[in-house]
């Protein structure tokens, strides 16, 4: 890990942060045998107080781990076998500009489990007319005023996180804007 720091120190893209600046990092580089409960437990409590994306790399990536990494903000995963310094230095220009790389087998579990959540959703109480918890954060912090950025930063998501669950809303339910589907979820007490 050492060389591929100093590698990315020489990059003049990438600004090197030390470990007590890590709260202005616009992307987070994580170097783990595995992703255990303790690793995600600290990722966790990074993403809600820095909230940078992270780049992961671990020794043998599970798809059982996709789940975990995304809610940990992980938006990259590099198998430490195939870690190359420009690998790791694209993942972290991807990162910064809001993509992400995962392995084909990690891509395909997320489908699999979005795919699960989509047909369970449409199959609950109120069919395509429900809110998911998300959805409803959402709205609840769009009725207090917060703007897209404040939203991101308080749910630990990216903005364009944020602004792909109120497209998903907007489109779903045909609302026109943020005044109309706030006004919506209120009047159908989604929120």
């Amino acid at each position: 890990m050492t060389g591929l720091i100093a590698y990315l120190g020489t990059r003049p893209e990438v600004q090197v942060l030390g470990s007590a600046q890590h709260a202005q990092a616009d992307v987070a580089l994580v170097a783990v045998p595995r992703l255990g409960e303790e690793v995600a437990a600290r990722l966790r409590r990074a993403a809600a107080q820095v909230g940078a994306p992270v780049v992961l790399v671990v020794d043998e990536p599970r798809e059982s781990d996709v789940l975990t990494a995304v809610e940990c903000r992980v938006v990259a995963v590099l198998p430490r076998a195939t870690v190359t310094d420009e690998l790791v230095l694209r993942s972290v220009l991807s990162a910064a500009s809001g993509g992400g790389v995962m392995p084909p087998t990690m891509v395909a579990e997320l489908l699999r489990h979005v795919e699960r959540l989509q047909r369970q959703v449409v199959a609950s109480e109120g069919g395509p007319n429900r809110l998911t918890a998300r959805e409803a954060d959402v709205l609840r912090l769009m009725a207090d005023g917060l703007d897209t950025a404040e939203i991101a930063g308080r749910l630990s998501y990216s903005e364009r996180t944020i602004k792909n669950v109120f497209y998903g809303i907007t489109t779903r339910l045909n609302l026109r804007n943020r005044p109309h589907a706030v006004a919506y979820a209120l009047r159908k007490g989604m929120i």
